[in-house]
């Protein structure tokens, strides 16, 4: 991001989404930061104000923090939450027949990229922006109102990534539906112009060869389910008969609530278009 409230902000709800994933409560956060010696402090000062006032409004205190000098500026929170004994959610857990449901769409790393090549238009930045700014809390408060079997955040491994986590350490597979998985409509031409994160490679050498695709999943699609998020959505594992109650918990609260696949018995992670 150029702006540095925009930053700082995206920053901090990235932070924040580690404890809500676990169906936690942020209580206090620690800044830390690296900055340039000679870049103006004004832009430090403005994104330590982006972080402050994400944090602020996920009722969490900034007590302090810490900052050293760096050639590139870095911006994060070191966050400390609680959680209700029997009431956390880990990122594994899941159970054959699961519904699997994402909460924020996809695209972010796309058009981030594009957007460092100035590439994107500043209608499609905001949109972007606010995506990313979206703090997880009303998600992750509506899986712990409902009672769910998993949880991960969505970020720099993207979808699959993090998707083969929770299958691994769950001892399940799962089948997806591609229609059915939320994006951003611009990042679909993005890819198609060859805005492609190194991240997203990356990904994609590590988990591709691990999934079974449907012969009618284009290249695109491919690209798009393994492209590395900022401060993505939660992907939840819920029980079949809780999936509509947690569908209906989110968009109660203005969350995405997209039913993307479900968790199977066969050890294997399928994409179908």
């Amino acid at each position: 991001m150029d702006d540095p409230y925009d930053f700082g902000a995206i920053a901090a709800a990235n932070a924040l989404s580690d404890v809500y994933a676990m169906g936690g409560h942020p209580l206090i956060a620690l800044n830390v930061a690296a900055f340039p010696d000679g870049l103006d402090k004004d832009i430090l000062g403005r994104i330590l104000k982006g972080g402050g006032e994400k944090a602020a409004e996920a009722g969490t205190l900034i007590a302090g923090g810490h900052t050293i000098e760096d050639p590139e500026p870095k911006y994060g929170l070191s966050v400390t939450g609680i959680v209700q004994p029997g009431h956390q959610v880990a990122n594994v857990g899941a159970q054959p027949g699961d519904a699997l449901v994402l909460t924020k769409p996809l695209g972010s790393g796309v058009l981030t990229t594009a957007h460092k090549n100035g590439a994107l238009d500043d209608t499609t930045l905001a949109e972007i922006v606010a995506v990313m700014a979206q703090l997880n809390r009303d998600a992750s408060e509506a899986m712990v109102e409902v009672g769910v079997n998993a949880c991960t955040d969505i970020t720099g491994f993207g979808l699959l990534g993090h998707m083969k986590g929770m299958l691994d350490g769950s001892d399940v597979g799962a089948t997806l539906s591609l229609a059915d998985i939320p994006t951003i409509p611009a990042a679909w031409e993005m890819i198609d112009r060859g805005f492609i994160p190194g991240g997203s490679g990356r990904n994609r050498m590590w988990i591709e060869n691990s999934v079974t695709w449907h012969p009618e999943v284009t290249e695109a699609g491919r690209i798009m389910l393994m492209d590395a998020q900022t401060s993505g959505g939660l992907l939840i594992a819920v029980s079949a008969d809780k999936r509509d109650q947690l569908v209906s918990a989110l968009q109660s609260r203005n969350s995405t609530a997209a039913v993307i696949g479900h968790i199977t018995e066969e050890k294997k992670l399928t994409v179908h278009p």
